[in-house]
């Protein structure tokens, strides 16, 4: 008997994970970026089922992200457990830089942060306990050549002891491995492991796009030298040309599940006519050890769609993909930018609706709006919401919102349009703003919204209560929307927005629910 792994196993907007195994218990992290709370904890008992149970940044004083942009803030967090002491260890580029928090369950709460200060120079930091020997903890992470950056990417693999007393850096630094291509560049992710007599390090090289890669080398002693695998990269699809379906596969972390059986978690993007709007997935791959080696997808050399697990998949709860506000409390799994703020969105003021603040900050600033979010996580899915609104000002709005970032975004809202009430379609590409269409509305204050979407195009349907569904507009392109034309890290997030466009306002939204499924 066996059972199925679909990947990926984390979709949308996952990026950089990061795996350890307590007992018969996963638990994976990713990265967050500029969204808040920061860094999603998810568990899993067989590899297949994931179920978000926390986020460990969930307070303001954990994480400060004022005036972050998208792509900036929290990058690349490792988890770890040790002695009864699980260990988160990110980089948060906006402010503070490198450091740990703690928590004797994942489910948390976990402690303030441990700042490691300037001496741990760079990002992508990763611990280390060495308890096949003196029991030390290490950091590894990745900077800047030391000697010189000589071009872009010219970077440096490091590891330095780190004392659990102090949570600060001790001794010396060391430069431990430069990665394993010729002038290879952005040798980063890096993960420090033990197994039959040696030390690996497994990271990512070569950007975080289309020619990423996993690499791995070893040594005998902790702080080298290392050796490159001769096979080098071991995980790559870069190779595969433009018009595969999967790429940017790279950041790696390996997982034994104590009967030595290996994988390995990473990241990768599926592409959507040519485009990446969901940003960058958790994936899983199985491992096995050749020669000392790790090898990974053995007899075919790339990531698959599916992998036959052995055994029976333990107990899961299907995830509701529709959200309700019956429980008076703000559901983890909704995403905000920057940080959260009760005055803009609450689940108190109204029990059984999540209530949105026609508030002057905006989606297009480097503010907190009041936006209420979750990942896309297919190309093929439809968005809806019910919402009680009423405008009562030109410049006031509330629905939907489509976000890749602060220059490219879809609104889809309800609003006051020369004194008539109106849904209308808000289209930013590169912070132009365009309105694609508007329909007039009647004085009726319960409205639903549904976005559709099919690859890369979205078709906007409203109506009124007790009302037959309408077309706004259809065929509305979203490529714009994607990495390849927009740039940056993130993929997209969807959810309710409410705004004042910048004007004082005391109005608010009340939102019953919010959906999203594949279609």
């Amino acid at each position: 008997m066996g059972y199925l792994v679909q990947n990926p196993i984390l979709p949308g907007f996952r990026p950089d994970p990061s795996i350890c195994r307590v007992g018969e218990d996963y638990y994976i992290v990713t990265s967050t970026f500029a969204y808040f709370p920061g860094v999603p904890i998810y568990h899993s008992r067989d590899l297949a089922h994931w179920e978000q149970i926390g986020n460990v940044l969930d307070r303001p004083s954990q994480l400060q992200l004022a005036g972050c942009s998208h792509s900036q803030g929290i990058y690349a967090p490792t988890i770890r457990f040790h002695d009864g002491t699980y260990y988160m260890i990110t980089t948060n580029i906006t402010g503070g830089g490198n450091f740990i928090v703690t928590a004797n369950t994942p489910e948390g709460p976990w402690s303030e942060p441990y700042y490691l200060g300037e001496n741990a120079q760079g990002i992508d930091p990763s611990l280390f306990f060495d308890e096949a020997h003196d029991g030390r903890c290490y950091y590894i992470g990745t900077r800047p050549n030391q000697k010189g950056v000589r071009y872009n990417g010219d970077w440096e693999i490091w590891v330095q002891e780190l004392d659990l007393d102090t949570m600060q850096l001790t001794g010396e630094s060391h430069k431990v491995w430069k990665g394993a291509m010729h002038h290879g560049i952005w040798p980063e992710g890096p993960h420090l492991y033990w197994k039959d007599g040696y030390y690996y390090i497994l990271h990512a090289e070569g950007g975080t796009a289309e020619n990423h890669s996993v690499m791995v080398a070893r040594s005998r002693d902790l702080l080298g030298p290392y050796e490159g695998c001769p096979n080098n990269p071991i995980l790559t699809h870069r190779h595969l040309g433009k018009e595969y379906p999967v790429t940017a596969v790279g950041h790696g972390d390996l997982v034994e599940d104590g009967h030595g059986n290996w994988y390995m978690v990473m990241l990768a993007s599926r592409m959507c006519e040519g485009c990446v709007n969901t940003g960058r997935d958790t994936w899983l791959a199985r491992v096995v050890w050749e020669n000392g080696w790790p090898v990974v997808n053995p007899g075919v050399g790339r990531l698959e769609n599916t992998l036959v697990m052995e055994g029976e998949p333990k107990p899961w709860k299907p995830q509701n993909h529709l959200i309700t506000f019956e429980e008076n409390k703000f559901p983890e799994k909704l995403l905000m930018l920057r940080s959260r703020d009760e005055g803009k969105v609450n689940a108190s003021d109204r029990r059984g609706y999540l209530r949105l603040y026609t508030c002057p900050e905006m989606l297009y600033e480097k503010t907190t709006p009041a936006y209420a979010a979750v990942r896309q996580e297919q190309y093929d899915y439809q968005a809806a919401v019910y919402m009680e609104f009423a405008p009562k000002k030109s410049g006031e709005m509330a629905g939907m919102a489509l976000v890749c970032d602060e220059e490219n975004q879809i609104h889809f809202v309800e609003t006051m349009l020369e004194g008539k009430l109106c849904v209308c379609v808000y289209q930013c590409i590169k912070g132009k703003e365009a309105c694609l269409a508007h329909a007039s509305l009647t004085e009726g204050h319960a409205l639903e919204l549904r976005m559709i979407c099919n690859g890369q195009h979205a078709d906007f349907w409203y109506r009124e209560e007790h009302t037959k569904w309408s077309c706004l507009i259809q065929h509305v392109g979203l490529r714009a929307l994607s990495t390849e034309e927009a740039g940056g890290f993130t993929g997209c997030t969807v959810g309710m927005y409410a705004t004042s466009n910048g004007q004082p306002s005391d109005n608010y939204a009340d939102f019953r629910w919010f959906s999203m499924e594949s279609i």
